[in-house]
This record gives structure tokens, C-alpha cells and sequence, in this order.
């Protein structure tokens, strides 16, 4: 493992994006997944696109919890790499994956349990319910490696390699592509196999992108796991205070991760267009809106620096004000993109019904406003949780989603029988709620004062 460049004293906008660009590249084709296996089997018609938004409501609650305790355990190989311990960095590495595994493994054995008899309950019909059964039992394979996949991208983010794991998307998302083309509408002499034939595109994808970052960490550094002794002094007691130290970040994007499902599960009752627009569009304002994510989680890695070495709070005031004028900037990106894909939409999906693109076209307001809020906020969330402060933006996210967006659109969905529009507007209402909170809490400055948790 190549050692870590020091960052400057105070860090320009240039060494921000050069930061944030791998992390961005790698989010959107994760995120990407979905949006391409909703593209290809678009052309299949509304059912199709309803057994993908069923069954990647339910697979999203596992992958989101997975990425959840792998951003705490990216934080824990970041400190390890940067103490130079690595007895620290094999703890933390190993325990990681022991948490990834033990969360998959209880998901996997609840969806088993409980996953039949949920898709029946909230299934249009009964082919659209028997496609999604099918979905799930092969992207079973996909939430297996990405407990892998996750754990191993945040090593090496966290090692300052940030280029790897983005590379292991770059080849993964073809495959993608060229696998699932192939076996949902039979080419090559393959059998036409659906919206099945996506989930298998994808489980082959994340097995070859496991498999590069996996030789990846033997090939580069295979010395680490015969490293001797524990940061804790034995492995169980290294594990359980990964285990605690895990917890509150895991919990707050645990926490955003479940809300979506819900609401996606939600939006399955809405009528059968009216969800498959949301099916449709709801990927695309994750993916394209990682521009910001990205950006703003890059400008919290840098605070935390600089706040580790005691840097004034005037010089950390300028260092924001410059990120987020470039946020401005990366929010009016999105908003663009967000504007061309509606504008665009009969185009990107010829086959679907004009009520549903009528549908993705009254969706353009709330998106073009959406981004500048939620980028703002991002800044703040993370740079309020690289000052120490957690608890705070884990509270602010968790009564936001489980007190007014979860409720909100359960009202207007199953009682209120509001208009898509007006459900998706939600989207944007439960950022402007999360924005005072955020922006006063940070203007009061408590965070310059904080460290990050050895």
C-alpha cells in the first residue's frame, strides 16, 4: 500500500474535487445499477418496471444498511491508515467484514421469512408479485458480494485509494449492461428471461467487481492479515467497539436508507403509471444528485483534517464559504440534468405509456429546486459530524424521515389519495424541514471545537 500524501494546511477547491470526483464516479454507478435495469427492461412495458421497483425496494433496505456500517468502518481504516498501527487497520478491516456479513446474513434470513408474503400484499397482480420472487432469489447473489464489495471499497478509501474502487465499478457496470441485455430479451441464442434476466446482469456484475478489489487487497497488501495481535488486544473486543463505534453513523444512514424503502413500498400502491414513474425517476435523483454528496462528503474529510490540527475557525469560515459557492455551482449541474432527463424523457423511454411520461414531466419544478437545499444541507450534515457532532445530524435525519416524510407519504398515498406530483414533492418538503436545523446549528460553532473519535 502506497503512503498517504499529506493534504495542505488548508485545502483549495482543486484538491477537494480531486477528493471527491472517485468517490462521485463510484456512487453513481452503483446507484446506476438500478437506473440501467430500469432503462432495459423499460421497453417490457409498465409490469416490468413495477416488479423492478417492488423488488429493489425490498433489496435497497440490505444494500442500504450494508453501505451504512461501511461508511463507519471507511472512518475506522482512515484513522488506522493514518496512525500507522496495523494491528489497528487489520481490526478494523476484519471487523468490518465480520459486521458486514452478520447484517446480510439476518436480512437474507428475514427476506426469506418475510419477503413472499410482503410482495403479495403490495403486488398489482400476481405476475407482477411472481416476477419480483424471481428478481429477489438471484439478487440475493448482488447483497452477498456488496457486504464484500462495500467493506473493500472502504479500505481502500480510507487508505487514500479512492481510484480503486471506482475503477472496479468502471468495469463492472458494462458487464452489467452486456450480460442483461442479453438474457432479457434473448439474444445470442440465450433464453428471454425479463426482468430475471436483469438481476442476473447484475449479480455477474458484482461478482467480477468483488472479485478485481479482493486480488486487489492480496495483491497489494496481503502481509496485513498475518499481521499479529488486535487494536483491542483480542479480536472479540476489537469487534465489539467497532461494533459501538459503528452504531450512530450506521444508524443515520441506515436510518435514510429504510425510509426510502418504505416510501418505495409505499409508492406501490400508487396506481400502476403513476408508480412506475416513480420507480423510474426516484434512481435518477440518486444518481445524478451524488454530484453534491460526493462534494459535501469530501468537504467533511477535510474538516476533520483541519480540525485535527487545531486550524482557526476563521480559516475553516473561508474554507467553507469557497466549498460552497462550488456546491452552488455542482447544485445548478444537477439541477440541469435533472431537466434534461424529464425534457427528455420520451426519448430515453419510447415505450411507456404517455400517461407515465406525462407523469416524469410534472415532476420538473420540484427537481430543478430540489438540488440547493439538499446540497446545502449535505455541507452541513458533514461537516457537523466531522466536528464530533453525530448524535445531532443523526437526530435531525431520523425525526425528519420517521416523523413527517414516512407519515407524510403514507397519509397522502393510502388516505388522502394525493396526486403522484404531490407525493413526490415530499422529496423536496423533508430537506427544506432538515435545512434550520442544520444551518443554525452549524452558524453556532460548536463543531470548530470538536474531534473525531479515536
Amino acid at each position: 500500500m502506497r503512503t498517504q500524501a499529506q493534504p495542505p494546511a488548508v485545502p483549495t477547491t482543486r484538491s477537494v474535487f480531486h477528493l471527491a470526483w472517485p468517490l462521485t464516479l463510484k456512487s453513481i454507478m452503483l446507484h446506476g445499477i438500478v437506473v440501467i435495469d430500469g432503462w432495459l427492461v423499460s421497453s417490457l412495458g409498465e409490469g416490468a418496471v413495477a416488479v423492478l421497483g417492488l423488488s429493489a425496494s425490498i433489496a435497497g433496505l440490505l444494500i442500504g444498511l450494508i453501505v451504512a456500517f461501511s461508511n463507519a468502518t471507511q472512518i475506522r481504516i482512515a484513522q488506522a491508515f493514518g496512525s500507522g498501527d496495523r494491528a489497528f487497520l487489520k481490526s478494523a478491516l476484519l471487523s468490518g467484514l465480520t459486521v458486514n456479513f452478520g447484517v446480510v446474513t439476518t436480512g437474507l434470513a428475514l427476506l426469506a421469512l418475510f419477503a413472499g408474503p410482503l410482495i403479495d400484499g403490495l403486488a398489482h397482480n400476481a405476475d407482477i408479485a411472481y416476477g419480483a420472487r424471481a428478481y429477489l432469489s438471484i439478487f440475493a447473489v448482488v447483497i452477498l458480494a456488496e457486504a464484500l464489495g462495500h467493506c473493500l471499497t472502504g479500505y481502500f478509501n480510507g487508505c487514500g485509494e479512492t481510484r480503486l474502487p471506482a475503477l472496479s465499478y468502471m468495469m463492472a457496470v458494462p458487464v452489467n449492461i452486456a450480460v442483461s441485455v442479453v438474457l432479457i430479451h434473448g439474444h445470442l441464442g440465450a433464453p428471454a428471461l425479463g426482468v430475471t434476466g436483469a438481476a442476473i446482469g447484475s449479480a455477474v456484475a458484482s461478482v467480477i467487481q468483488v472479485g478485481f478489489l479482493a486480488g486487489l487487497l492480496l495483491s497489494r497488501d496481503r502481509t496485513l492479515l498475518r499481521v499479529i495481535g488486535w487494536r483491542n488486544g483480542t479480536y472479540t473486543a476489537s469487534l465489539r467497539r467497532h461494533f459501538i463505534f459503528s452504531l450512530p453513523i450506521a444508524a443515520t444512514f441506515g436510518s435514510a436508507t429504510i425510509a426510502i424503502s418504505v416510501c418505495g413500498l409505499l409508492y406501490a400502491r400508487l396506481p400502476v403509471n403513476d408508480f412506475a414513474a416513480m420507480t423510474i425517476i426516484m434512481p435518477w435523483v440518486q444518481v445524478v444528485g451524488t454530484f453534491g454528496m460526493c462534494w459535501a462528503q469530501a468537504t467533511g474529510i477535510y474538516v476533520g483534517q483541519m480540525l485535527g490540527r487545531s486550524t482557526p475557525g476563521e480559516v475553516l469560515d473561508r474554507f467553507l464559504l469557497s466549498v460552497w459557492r462550488t456546491s452552488f455551482l455542482a447544485s445548478s449541474l444537477v439541477a440541469a440534468i435533472y431537466a434534461g432527463i424529464c425534457l427528455a424523457s420520451p426519448w430515453i423511454y419510447p415505450d411507456l405509456h404517455p400517461d407515465t411520461r406525462a407523469t416524469l414531466l410534472s415532476f420538473l419544478p420540484i427537481l430543478i429546486f430540489l438540488p440547493f437545499p439538499k446540497g446545502s444541507n449535505a455541507i452541513c450534515g458533514n461537516t457537523l459530524r466531522a466536528g464530533g457532532e453525530t448524535l445531532y445530524v443523526m437526530h435531525i435525519f431520523v425525526w425528519s424521515q420517521w416523523l413527517f416524510r414516512v407519515p407524510a407519504t403514507a397519509a397522502a398515498v393510502l388516505w388522502l389519495d394525493a396526486s403522484v406530483t404531490v407525493v413526490f414533492a415530499l422529496v423536496l418538503a423533508e430537506e427544506l424541514i432538515k435545512f434550520a436545523p442544520f444551518h443554525l446549528r452549524l452558524r453556532q460553532g460548536h463543531w470548530r471545537t470538536g474531534t473525531m473519535e479515536d
